[in-house]
């Protein structure tokens, strides 16, 4: 049976990531599209909840770029297929880094029978490669010494969690773990997901600093999630009421 990748697209306009999601016979490449990021930073935050296996990101987008984004993921997600969307007068500073193990650079506005063939080419890349490497970090086997990681995970992300790169991933490779055993050994000790508890450390820290009139982009900043818009969304889901309205309490 093939199996079905799963595909996410980072891009600050959402025209543009409607776009691709609805241009493309994504069930024929047996693929699917599993969330959207409208920046990098917010990208960082979820990436651990979508699990791609391909990723469109945008070369140019404000807190964090398409360049910025890719250094940051692939130490953390080595067999990540990254597809770069850049526009012509971005098309030459993209193709200097290539130093970045960046697998298409596509230039805006895409065409999609290159579309198509570009996600041909990563799914046979995928296929001979991704299987594997799940396999062996499925089946790894927590380190000796181990001994219930989970009190000094805890401690180590309320130290570090305004640092906008944390999550899940990067707490794996941190503390030698694979990130699925983590994450089931974190929910299990915890009963809260990795990123549920690292963004509630953020929001409380976000109620107190709204409680003393900080205002919103100093306070998304200082909490770790620099980009206003996503963290004005996660202000709203966890409080129930956006930032200006409880900092008016």
């Amino acid at each position: 049976m093939d199996r079905t990748y799963r595909v996410m697209i980072i891009d600050d306009e959402e025209s543009a990531r409607k776009l691709l999601r609805g241009g493309i016979r994504w069930e024929s490449l047996h693929m699917e599209v599993v969330g959207e990021a409208a920046s990098g930073i917010e990208a960082i935050n979820v990436i651990d909840d979508y699990r791609p296996d391909i990723v469109f990101v945008d070369i140019s987008m404000p807190f964090m770029n398409g360049i910025e984004f890719t250094e940051t993921v692939t130490e953390r997600y080595p067999y990540l297929i990254i597809i770069i969307m850049t526009a012509i007068d971005q098309f030459e500073y993209a193709r200097k880094c290539v130093s970045l193990p960046v697998f298409e650079y596509m230039l805006k506005p895409m065409v999609r029978a290159e579309i198509t063939k570009v996600l041909e080419r990563a799914a046979e890349k995928l296929s001979g490669e991704r299987d594997n490497w799940e396999e062996q970090r499925e089946d790894e086997t927590p380190p000796a010494d181990e001994n219930n990681p989970t009190e000094l995970i805890r401690r180590y992300v309320e130290q570090h969690f305004t640092d906008p790169t944390l999550n899940l991933a990067y707490v794996s490779q941190h503390f030698g773990f694979s990130a699925s055993y983590l994450s089931r050994k974190f929910k299990q000790d915890t009963g809260k997901n990795f990123v549920e508890y690292l963004t509630g450390l953020r929001m409380e820290k976000a109620k107190e600093l709204a409680a003393s009139h900080e205002k919103m982009f100093a306070a998304a900043s200082e909490v770790g999630i620099p980009d206003p818009n996503y963290f004005s969304r996660c202000f709203k889901k966890y409080t129930g009421v956006s930032y200006s309205e409880f900092a008016a309490k």
